[in-house]
């Protein structure tokens, strides 16, 4: 990978690189940000709203809670799928297209739910709903590539992903009280209204951000000889949205699935809450069960409220921007400065993945473990409040892990950043579908403490592997070269 022994001193490919990034103001930055992490929220929204809705809906439509919680697992299978086809057509006909066509999917899918009347058509459109909304963290990540460079772009994504874990905290509440006072119908008709204002939105403000010349579209037009009376025309092109998959099998790539074992802890902590905190605390009211989801999106929260801020500092001295940025993005951000400077301008990219290691390592496996305990040894308030809690400290650990992690992926490999995204969302949300599945019966049969300690683990062994690709990236990149960027190109 050249990139390693490029030195500081700025060329002229790198200027002319540098200044794709200055084709959208500082405001209209801020604007698409704003878009795409609102879409970014939609996805763990349309989930997360749906879990406290089951036994309603079950009662409703005449049938069982285990068998409506089955269509959890198919709208992470729908998920999974579009987030891989909107990635990969989003490289040929760019990102805009994209959110106008998912979003109205979104919108179809929530009416289709909001109304349902037997069990096959809530499984058909939970499908269409979940597909919708897949395109919002992959096609987001490539925006985020596209419009920042390198320096800026984990406090970017820091942004992003703070939004989108916000939405996984607050769904569940949203979803408890709306099952509990008004319908879950209802829930979902405001799903609808939500996924159309962000579609007007993007409508009106979202611009093509891809940058010039790179989409399949316009490499395909190049290519056709054109005639002064030809218009041009849409052409379909098609395309397999499984190809991302093949660049994982790059080790630096496939390691930071690690992020899949952080997920994890969240929803070990979420799915089974009734079970546990609500069991041991004698909480039955949904309403309230779903407001305990609420420290873990605080610990996103503390981020994101910082990034708001940190939107308009970009042009702020280094200290300010210390104040201003959110805590993943800068430790990032300053990860690559730091380390660069160091090695004398020489570029390595693992370097923004020591970033990770103290979410990794500390708050993410710490927080569940603790919780197990707490859970066991101390009843009453008390345990409850160390609870909750944990709760925030394995949200703001989760996001200090996803947001360098995706900022990585896009630094490595920032021409095929969506399939990247695509590719590592799909693949984490496959696993995670066949993960959850067993905590329910696992805290049954083995008690939450010893359930929680195993997933502590595994939340170690995701650090393990951020680990080794820090240390040995550069010889991993060395054993397969899927196209790494260089730092012209990244």
């Amino acid at each position: 990978m050249a990139s390693e022994d490029t030195p500081l001193l700025v060329s002229d490919a790198e200027l002319a690189h540098e200044a794709l990034y200055n084709r959208f103001s500082p405001s209209r930055k801020r604007t698409i940000i704003a878009l795409v992490s609102c879409s970014a929220i939609l996805p763990m929204f349309a989930s997360g709203s749906f879990i406290p809705s089951i036994p309603q809906i079950a009662a409703d439509l005449n049938s069982t809670g285990p068998i409506v919680s089955s269509a959890v697992s198919l709208s992470i299978l729908g998920a999974a799928l579009g987030s891989m086809l909107f990635a990969t057509y989003s490289g040929y006909y760019g990102r805009r297209p994209m959110y106008l066509f998912g979003l109205p999917l979104l919108c179809l899918g929530s009416i289709g739910v909001a109304t349902a009347k037997t069990i096959p058509q809530l499984m058909v459109f939970r499908f269409i709903q979940a597909f919708g909304t897949s395109g919002g963290l992959a096609v987001g990540g490539g925006v985020i590539g596209d419009i920042y460079k390198l320096t800026e772009r984990g406090t970017a994504m820091g942004i992003f992903l703070a939004a989108s874990l916000l939405g996984n905290a607050i769904a569940p509440i949203v979803g408890g009280w709306g099952a509990r006072y008004s319908s879950w119908r209802n829930v979902q008709f405001g799903l609808f209204f939500v996924g159309l204002f962000v579609f007007l939105g993007m409508f009106a403000l979202l611009p093509e951000t891809s940058h010039p010349g790179t989409l399949g579209i316009d490499k395909s037009e190049e290519s056709e000889e054109t005639t002064i009376d030809r218009e041009p025309k849409f052409k379909w092109v098609w395309l397999n949205p499984f190809s991302c998959l093949w660049l994982l099998r790059s080790p630096n790539l496939l390691f930071t699935i690690a992020g899949a074992t952080v997920m994890y802890t969240d929803y070990a902590l979420l799915v089974p809450i009734a079970y546990t905190i609500g069991a041991r605390y004698n909480i039955t009211n949904e309403a309230i069960i779903g407001a305990c989801f609420l420290p873990l999106g605080l610990g996103n929260i503390s981020e994101y409220s910082l990034a708001r801020l940190s939107c308009f500092e970009f042009e702020l001295t280094e200290p300010l921007i210390q104040v201003g940025a959110p805590l993943a993005g800068i430790l990032s951000d300053r990860a690559v400065i730091k380390w660069r400077k160091r090695r004398g301008g020489v570029w390595v990219p693992e370097d923004r993945l020591r970033a990770t290691l103290l979410g990794a390592a500390t708050f993410v496996p710490l927080s569940i473990v603790f919780c197990g305990l707490i859970i066991h040894f101390i009843p009453g308030p008390l345990g409850l409040t160390l609870n909750l809690f944990c709760f925030f400290l394995n949200g703001l650990g989760v996001d200090l892990v996803l947001s360098p992690s995706s900022a990585y992926n896009v630094d490595v490999m920032h021409s095929e950043s969506s399939q990247m995204l695509a590719a590592s969302v799909g693949l984490r949300s496959l696993l995670l579908s066949t993960a959850i599945s067993g905590i329910v019966p696992s805290i049954n049969h083995f008690g939450v403490l010893i359930t929680n300690t195993a997933v502590g683990i595994i939340a170690w062994g995701g650090f393990i592997l951020l680990w080794l690709t820090i240390k040995y990236g550069d010889k991993m990149r060395a054993w397969v070269d899927v196209g790494y960027s260089t730092i012209e190109t990244t």
